[in-house]
C-alpha cells in the first residue's frame, strides 16, 4: 500500500525534494488546500511570524503541490508557508509539482501534520481517522507504522464520538483529552450540562470523574434530573464540609455541667443536626 511505502522511503523522498531542480513559480491563485488536511485551527500568531520571515529572507523552502486538474494545484505539504505567503500579497510562489494520486496525497498530507508536535488532540484523531479511511488499514497496523501503541490510537479515535461543542472545548485547549474521554460516560443530554459545569467551575479531571461517577450511580432520567443531580454533587460535599465544622465546634462548647448531644440526618441537598443540651443542676438549700 502507497502508505507504507511512504513511510519505508520517507528520508529518501525528503532528499529528492531538497535537491529537485524543477521549481516552479506557480500562481496563488491557483492553489487550493489539501481536502484532506487534518489540522482544523492555525494559529495567526505563528502564521503573522512565518510571513516575516519569508518577507525578510524569501521563501528558502518551496511548498510540495500536485496538479489535480489542468492548472489547479492541490497542497500536498507546506500549508503554513502557503498561508504565509497569502497574507504577503505575493501573486506566485515557489513551488515542486508531484504527481499523485489521491490518496498518496491525503496520506502524505496526514503523515505531514502529525509529525507536528503542535497538532491538538482532536485535530491528531481526525487525522488518524483519515488515514484508517484512505488506506483501509486496522487501527493495530496503523499503531505500528506510526510507533504508537493501538490503545493510544483507539483512545484519541474515542474523542470524535463527543459533541460538537466538547471537541471545540478540547481542540481549544478549554478542557483536556481526558475530560473529553470521561465524558464519553455520560449521555448526550448529560454531557452537554457536565462540559458547562466543567467550564464554569475549572473541574479537574478527578473532580469530573467523582461527578460523573455519582451521576450514573444515580437515576438520571431527564435533562431536569440531571442538571439538579450536577448540581447537588458540589453541593453535597459543601454540606459534609460544614457538618463537620458544627460538630467540632459542639465537641468544645461540651463541659463537665453541659452534656451536648446530637443527631444527624442527610439527603442528598440537606444535612439535618438536632442538638440537645443538657445541664446539671448543682444541689441548692433552701435558705430559711
Amino acid at each position: 500500500m502507497a502508505f507504507f511505502d511512504s513511510q519505508a522511503n520517507s528520508s529518501q523522498q525528503n532528499d529528492d525534494d531538497q535537491t529537485d531542480k524543477n521549481v516552479q513559480q506557480i500562481p496563488v491563485l491557483q492553489i487550493i488546500p489539501n481536502r484532506f488536511q487534518p489540522r482544523k485551527q492555525f494559529s495567526e500568531a505563528s502564521i503573522s511570524d512565518l510571513a516575516d520571515t519569508i518577507a525578510a529572507h524569501g521563501l528558502l523552502q518551496p511548498i510540495i503541490l500536485r496538479e489535480y486538474q489542468r492548472d489547479h494545484y492541490e497542497i500536498i505539504a507546506g500549508e503554513r508557508r502557503f498561508r504565509a505567503v497569502q497574507s504577503l500579497g505575493w501573486a506566485n510562489v515557489s513551488a515542486i509539482v508531484k504527481q499523485m494520486t489521491d490518496q498518496e496525497s491525503a496520506e502524505m498530507a496526514v503523515i505531514e501534520n502529525l509529525q507536528r508536535e503542535d497538532l491538538n488532540p482532536i485535530d491528531e484523531a481526525n487525522a488518524y481517522q483519515k488515514l484508517l479511511d484512505v488506506t483501509q488499514v486496522t487501527q493495530g497496523q496503523l499503531a505500528q507504522r506510526l510507533g504508537k501503541s493501538q490503545s493510544y490510537i483507539a483512545n484519541q479515535l474515542r474523542l470524535l464520538k463527543l459533541p460538537e461543542t466538547a471537541q471545540r472545548a478540547i481542540a481549544n485547549g478549554e478542557i483536556t483529552a481526558r475530560h473529553g474521554r470521561t465524558l464519553l460516560r455520560l449521555d448526550s443530554i448529560t454531557q452537554a450540562i457536565v462540559l458547562k459545569q466543567i467550564l464554569t467551575e475549572h473541574l479537574t479531571v478527578s473532580q469530573t470523574d467523582h461527578l460523573i461517577a455519582e451521576l450514573n450511580g444515580g437515576s438520571v432520567k431527564t435533562a431536569q434530573n440531571s442538571k439538579k443531580s450536577v448540581k447537588q454533587v458540589k453541593s453535597t460535599t459543601d454540606l459534609k464540609q460544614i457538618a463537620t465544622k458544627i460538630k467540632r465546634s459542639l465537641k468544645k462548647i461540651a463541659t463537665d455541667q453541659a452534656k451536648v448531644t446530637y443527631q444527624e440526618t442527610h439527603s442528598a441537598n440537606q444535612y439535618t443536626i438536632t442538638i440537645n443540651v443538657s445541664v446539671d443542676q448543682p444541689n441548692s438549700k433552701e435558705e430559711n
